[in-house]
């Protein structure tokens, strides 16, 4: 297990675990801060080159369209085959994923534990 943690910013925690890459996002992200978490998924999937990005939400507890929109930028880097997978979804983003079907887009798994299986 490699640490790299983001020191400040929306991404308290991030470490690589084998073929996946594991990152703790905290805070609201919205059209203010939605910019700050792309730079540092961007930098994360450059350094790293993951075949999954595992994002533990569970200290999100809101998220608007312009995060949604990074979250599937992500997904489109990671390329075929590559798997963004999100966990701990607090039930307002939860919410937003079933309303906006985006659950069929992206893996949802209840932990990391879980995620690290996909």
């Amino acid at each position: 297990m490699s640490d790299a943690s983001n020191q400040g910013g929306l991404i308290s925690s991030a470490r690589a675990v084998g073929d996946a890459f594991v990152a703790q996002i905290s805070g609201e992200v919205d059209l203010n801060n939605s910019p700050e978490l792309r730079s540092a998924l961007l930098g994360i999937l450059s350094r790293h080159r993951p075949g999954r990005l595992v994002l533990n939400l569970a200290a999100v507890p809101y998220m608007d369209s312009s995060a949604i929109a990074v979250l599937v930028e992500m997904l489109r880097k990671l390329g075929k085959g590559g798997k963004l997978i999100l966990t701990d979804l607090q039930p307002r983003v939860r919410g937003l994923m079933e309303i906006a079907r985006l659950d069929s887009i992206f893996i949802v798994a209840a932990n990391e534990q879980e995620a690290l299986t996909k």
